[in-house]
């Protein structure tokens, strides 16, 4: 290890070493220090619209679980799809993680929400490590841009944070909504038709197929081009997705989202969701709270998970409030 790498190290040490959980607070402080105050918006996701349509189980999802939505009824879904981070006016060809919240509402009442993303996996291990890394992003006063040199030492300090990266990097950005396949990251337990959990992850594979940007419109300057591509795509009717669960096995991790399950694991085709307009304001007095659960599914022990729900309702009180 060189001296100035050495230093650049001594320098991040209370980043690199945090020996105290990570706040739901200090999550929405640091994504003000990085993107500004935006007051009255989301504090994550911030750019985004909403969506209506309908999710439907396939012919045998009821004979895999009763859960209320596997039951083949055809239940209402309210959605939003976003770009990641605060920026309300984030560049839409960038190369950053898309999201799509959905809440599902049953005949009697049953809620299940979905908070999703576009990379299969999480951007670090723990909130600690995330925190962290979301810490060097900040913008230095002097230049008004991030430190790269930061950022790499802490990446390279915390192998778990290079994942999502190296995903992002590999994987040319969504062409359109519509033709992005969207991925749950955390592990949940739901129970079978025989009592049994069975540990799953969900993923949404789009029907339209997977299509992202060419290189040239990844250069080109940035332009709001998603709320119309989907628009568009709408007038010819529905997009769909096919809700696939994703089957674990003992030693897949259930509490590390930066950590992708073997490509092995059996999958099985669940539902079909559809999107069938945009949606106004259909979804701005919704919190996606993915720990919001039906029946028969309980959350897993991962702590980015369990963090989720404090710090989406602190966002959403100010944003209730104009904050």
């Amino acid at each position: 290890m060189n001296k100035i790498t050495l230093s650049l190290l001594l320098a991040l040490s209370p980043a690199l070493h945090a020996a105290e959980q990570a706040t739901p607070n200090q999550f929405i402080d640091v994504f003000a220090k990085i993107f500004g105050e935006h007051k009255g918006e989301r504090k994550g996701h911030a750019k985004g619209f909403c969506a209506v349509g309908s999710f439907q189980a396939l012919p045998d999802a009821k004979n895999f679980s009763s859960v209320a939505w596997l039951s083949g009824e055809t239940v209402p879904v309210t959605a939003r799809f976003s770009m990641a981070g605060g920026n309300p006016k984030a560049p839409e060809n960038a190369r950053s993680p898309r999201g799509l919240g959905l809440q599902l509402k049953t005949a009697n009442g049953q809620l299940q929400h979905f908070a999703m993303l576009s990379t299969p996996v999480f951007g670090a291990k723990d909130p600690e490590n995330f925190l962290g890394l979301l810490q060097t992003q900040i913008p230095d006063p002097a230049t008004g841009k991030p430190d790269l040199a930061k950022i790499q030492a802490f990446r390279a300090a915390h192998p778990d944070t290079l994942p999502q990266a190296e995903y992002l990097a590999k994987n040319s950005p969504p062409w359109s909504y519509a033709t992005t396949p969207y991925f749950g990251i955390h592990t949940f337990f739901i129970k079978d038709n025989s009592g049994v959990e069975q540990k799953v992850r969900w993923q949404f594979v789009p029907k339209d197929g997977v299509k992202g940007l060419t290189e040239a419109e990844i250069k080109a300057p940035a332009t709001d081009f998603l709320q119309k591509r989907l628009a568009d795509r709408l007038v010819k009717g529905a997009t769909q997705w096919t809700m696939q669960l994703v089957l674990g096995e003992a030693g897949d991790t259930e509490t590390d989202p930066s950590v992708l399950w073997p490509k092995e694991r059996k999958t099985l085709d669940i539902g079909l969701l559809s999107i069938t307009e945009q949606g106004g304001e259909a979804c701005t007095g919704l919190n996606f709270d993915p720990n919001v659960l039906s029946t028969g599914l309980r959350a897993s022990a991962d702590r980015v998970l369990q963090m989720r729900s404090p710090a989406y309702a602190i966002s959403f009180g100010k944003r209730l409030t104009g904050q």
